[in-house]
């Protein structure tokens, strides 16, 4: 039995998907999020083996909460998946300072800080694994996501190389990189800029006020599944890719890329001495 912490762990999202597949499987989970109804309904079915925490990401005080209550309550932690975050959709002249800055607390400095509260217990007892949610904007951005993009890219490459200096520990790391899923994600966790310069209304504007129709493709459900499942396998992706739309963005960005880079290879060759 493994004690999980899953963070955004909110009713009707792929955070809720994974921490029913770990109760359910018979493991325990503590699950936060920013406000506790969200939780409440996931922790009334299973009271023995699950502890709801409020948690920001913003907060440092209460990440160390969340781990002392998991350690207090389980004894251990041994899975740790940072999938709180958030949207926001701007152009890059038009983002707001304040606003950026609270999307990369969030979506980056985050799960930086609550890597850093977990790998103490995942060091002392020589084993653990870590999933860090990005998104597949961090394989290729798009008009009106370059915050949002830049934020999860960031934290994929952070996660590559801590992969890299944890695996001689016994500790394994992994991305999760989710397509388009049917969640809240385009609701109320995706924020926007105010829309103030007209040279953008034809580009960013357009989809300032998108209605989210709920037909995504994704199964939260079914990716939550996946994901415990990948986390007992023996053999897993360092990038576990949610989605078939996830599989097509990286396999033709990465095309791309390599196209790009052989078309001006003579090019760029001829910078050496």
């Amino acid at each position: 039995m493994k004690t999980w912490i899953i963070t955004g762990a909110s009713a009707g999202g792929i955070g809720e998907g994974i921490a029913r597949a770990v109760l359910s499987n018979g493991d325990n989970a503590v699950i936060t999020a920013r406000s506790m109804e969200k939780l409440e309904a996931i922790a009334a079915e299973y009271p023995q083996t699950c502890l709801a925490v409020t948690l920001d990401m913003a907060d440092r005080a209460q990440m160390k909460n969340v781990v002392a209550q998991a350690i207090e309550k389980f004894g251990s932690i041994d899975v740790l998946v940072n999938n709180a975050g958030h949207g926001y959709r701007s152009s890059v002249e038009e983002g707001e300072e304040a606003a950026i800055r609270e999307l990369y607390e969030t979506n980056l400095f985050g799960p930086i800080w609550l890597i850093k509260e977990v790998l103490p217990y995942l060091r002392a007892q020589g084993s653990g694994v870590i999933m860090n949610t990005t998104s597949i904007a961090a394989e290729r951005s798009a008009i009106g996501s370059g915050y949002y993009a830049s934020s999860k890219a960031a934290l994929d490459l952070l996660t590559d190389g801590l992969c890299k200096e944890l695996a001689p520990l016994g500790i394994r790391v992994m991305v999760i990189e989710p397509g388009s899923f049917r969640t809240h994600f385009y609701d109320e966790a995706l924020k926007s800029a105010p829309l103030t310069i007209d040279a953008y209304k034809d580009s960013t504007w357009k989809n300032a006020n998108a209605v989210n129709k709920r037909l995504q493709p994704g199964d939260p459900m079914k990716a939550g599944a996946l994901v415990y499942q990948m986390a007992y396998a023996e053999e897993a992706p360092f990038r576990l890719l949610l989605g078939a739309d996830a599989v097509n963005a990286v396999v033709t960005t990465a095309k791309g890329r390599i196209d790009e880079a052989e078309k001006f290879a003579d090019l760029s060759s001829g910078t050496v001495y």
